[in-house]
């Protein structure tokens, strides 16, 4: 008998991905040369002090070209902060798999996010003072790249919990919280005292001892 070969419906063909043209990878280009242009000023003069010109100066760009990617100054300056959270995130989750206990992996995920900033305090500073004159909707913007960042803590709180290393009866939300205000309240010994990765870290860690103390079980 002659076989008929079998045919699975409804197999999903994957469709060709269209590569961007030559418009669209030139408006990606420009907007990068914004966004770095824009994090150098910053960086270096704060918010208040970096106009559009300067920074389309600084990219090698027209005032128009910049006003093309973004609505205004303040919608470059949360643009800028959200590149920078996703960077943050990556390094954190990276940090988040490496061996050891909860509080191991915990400093490990704030020591990545500390390297990262410390190299960058002046816009963090900037960031922190704009927080309380940003528009809601940016806002927004900002408390939801926030959350990503403690849902990786909340991940390494719970499965400290499902290994039976701390108590499961516990709010995950309310101590990941916790540890990441003892984590940002930190950011204000290195910019006024002038502390360096080491002596956060040290900190950090007995903090976290103090969070995860409550948390053991006896």
């Amino acid at each position: 008998m002659k076989q008929v070969p079998v045919r699975v419906p409804y197999e999903p063909v994957e469709a060709p991905v269209a590569s961007p043209n030559r418009r669209v990878l030139s408006k990606l280009r420009t907007r990068a040369k914004v966004l770095e242009a824009a994090r150098a000023l910053f960086t270096e003069h704060g918010y208040e002090a970096s106009t559009i010109r300067d920074i389309a100066k600084r990219a090698g760009l027209s005032t128009g070209a910049v006003f093309a990617n973004f609505q205004d100054k303040n919608d470059l300056f949360e643009a800028v902060l959200i590149e920078d959270y996703e960077n943050v995130a990556q390094r954190m989750r990276e940090a988040a798999v490496r061996e050891g206990d909860s509080k191991t992996r915990i400093l490990a995920v704030f020591t990545a996010a500390y390297e990262y900033y410390l190299e960058n305090l002046p816009l963090l500073q900037a960031s922190v003072s704009q927080s309380w004159l940003r528009p809601l909707g940016a806002d927004q913007k900002g408390r939801s790249a926030v959350k990503v960042l403690l849902g990786i803590v909340a991940d390494v709180l719970g499965e400290a919990a499902r290994n039976g290393e701390i108590r499961e009866d516990f709010d995950v939300r309310m101590v990941s919280e916790t540890l990441w205000d003892c984590y940002l309240a930190n950011y204000r010994r290195a910019l006024f005292d002038g502390w360096a990765l080491e002596a956060l870290r040290q900190r950090l860690s007995n903090q976290i001892d103090l969070v995860l103390g409550g948390l053991r079980k006896s």
